[in-house]
């Protein structure tokens, strides 16, 4: 079989398409293939010198900049393993962390992440710093400890592998703690491969970053997916994602196409409403991933922006996506669908791990060199994980008779009312539908009559008088009554990850908490 990288097609880009723009940060400056590849080599061998050897786990903190790229991108081509981290994170959380990375070496800005560095310094990590003052320089290391021989030629004698453990990420799941998921050269080749396929992205596409890079969604959809067609990608100034520069860095740098979680879309939608923006790009599509889009919101964002709007299915063991809906030319787009396998089988299974057939609900289970072989030092995730040899995703949906998947929530979450099986996401796509609801999230809590009742929390829109006899009101018109919220929380945040995404079981054991209450504070956001 051929030694299929991701390193290996990052180069064959920078080979056919030396010239054209890679990246660019907003405002500041922009970076050739041929440049950023000069620049990676660079920064491997500086790497290398400083001791960090195959295998070696890497952990990088940074915002959405260019160091991050050229860093990221030089700790896997020295055959290391990058585990970007969220800068957020407590010295708790960072010491968790990097403990369960086995790190080697902890990479931040020259500014620092304080909570990191301590973390670090508590568990004898070395940390370096970066600088990379524009594109015309080179980046520099400098760290607390003397650095070792400054070969610079050393990173040619290095071969990338493709079952090189390249990322190291941790899931973003429901249980007490995240687990490891190891992907290989060969995993995320494949799902970039995948990403390009489906969307047929070219050297003539550009998008604008809008998700952190420390999540697999934007690393692996909005990065990398451009780097290896040779597109472009265009870093906002400020590293992160803002409302008030995104359509204006989308128009100045021609974007053709974005990729964002619902909340994401829904403020940008908001802001185009509240404040109209001139409409002048045509758009390929925009995409959406990571977490249920409404379909009501779905059919505004098209409306508004005048493109189709896919809906796609993904998570971190399958090296992000696993199912999109195509591209109008390749068939329909369907709301509520995240649309057909991408790359890999697909299958759905009953609890006796029998295939079912069209139109009947199971686990979605999927295989494919996309997926990681196993969670990290966790034996008892993967008996339960891999089976039969397939990936139980924990997701509960089904395939429609033209091969679309669509998913009815996590087995853990479908709410149980006497015996009645309730997609929360159904709930949820009612309750953003109405006119005065900007988010909404629904979810099970324990009843001594039914087993479990709907409750569900709201954020109004801005200016809207919205109270819950609207809310109930609205869903006994639109739902069966059995699947109608018993209580109804207005609130003005909810509980989301880091990328957006709103966090059902947090929202319903802070709900939990405050039942006896009647006032209900803010969650956190």
């Amino acid at each position: 079989m051929e030694n299929l990288t991701l390193t290996g097609l990052l180069r064959k880009a920078a080979t056919a398409f030396p010239s054209r723009r890679a990246i660019s940060v907003s405002g500041k400056f922009d970076v050739t293939y041929s440049r950023l590849q000069e620049l990676v080599e660079h920064a491997a061998s500086l790497l290398v010198a400083h001791g960090v050897k195959p295998g070696d786990v890497v952990a990088l903190v940074f915002p959405n900049t260019l160091e991050y790229v050229v860093m990221f991108l030089a700790v896997i081509r020295c055959r290391a393993t990058a585990a970007p981290l969220n800068s957020a994170y407590t010295a708790e959380e960072f010491e968790f962390y990097l403990s369960d990375s086995e790190l080697k070496l902890l990479i931040t800005p020259q500014e620092g992440i304080q909570t990191a560095k301590a973390a670090a310094s508590k568990l004898n990590i070395p940390h370096v710093t970066v600088t990379l003052p524009d594109s015309n320089f080179k980046i520099t290391l400098s760290s607390s400890t003397e650095s070792k021989s400054n070969n610079t030629d050393s990173i040619a004698q290095l071969t990338n592998d493709s079952s090189d453990v390249a990322l190291f990420l941790h899931t973003s799941g429901t249980t007490s703690h995240p687990k490891g998921v190891p992907l290989t050269q060969l995993n995320l080749a494949s799902s970039v491969l995948n990403i390009i396929s489906v969307y047929k992205l070219t050297e003539s596409d550009s998008t604008v970053l809008l998700l952190p890079l420390f999540h697999v969604h934007g690393l692996m959809a909005g990065l990398l997916s451009s780097l290896a067609a040779g597109a472009a990608v265009t870093l906002p100034a400020s590293g992160r994602f803002s409302a008030s520069t995104f359509w204006s860095d989308m128009l100045k740098y021609n974007a053709t196409w974005y990729t964002a979680v619902p909340t994401i879309h829904q403020i940008v939608l908001e802001r185009h409403l509240s404040k109209p923006e001139p409409v002048s790009l045509k758009l390929r599509f925009i995409r959406s991933c990571s977490a249920s889009l409404a379909p009501s919101i779905m059919s505004r964002l098209e409306e508004a922006f005048g493109a189709p709007v896919l809906e796609a299915y993904a998570m971190t063991e399958a090296s992000h996506l696993m199912a999109s809906n195509p591209l109008p030319e390749d068939g329909p787009h369907k709301p509520g669908s995240v649309g057909k396998p991408v790359g890999q089988e697909m299958c759905i299974l009953d609890e006796k791990d029998v295939m079912q057939e069209a139109g009947v609900c199971g686990e979605v289970c999927i295989r494919g060199p996309n997926v990681t072989t196993g969670y990290k030092n966790n034996q008892k995730a993967n008996d339960e994980a891999f089976k039969f040899g397939w990936l139980h995703t924990g997701d509960v949906g089904f395939l429609d008779s033209d091969g679309y998947l669509h998913l009815v929530g996590r087995i853990k979450e479908l709410i149980n009312r006497g015996g009645e099986k309730i997609s929360p996401i159904e709930v949820d796509a009612v309750l953003v539908s109405h006119p005065d609801i900007a988010q909404a999230v629904s979810f099970g809590e324990p009843d001594e009559k039914y087993g479990e009742e709907i409750y569900c929390a709201v954020i109004p829109r801005e200016g809207a008088a919205l109270n819950e006899e609207d809310v109930l009101s609205y869903c006994k018109k639109n739902l069966a009554s059995f699947k109608v919220p018993k209580k109804v929380l207005i609130t003005d945040s909810l509980p989301k990850t880091a990328t957006g995404k709103i966090q059902r079981q947090i929202e319903a054991e802070h709900f939990l908490a405050e039942i006896c209450h009647d006032k209900v504070p803010k969650s956190g956001a």
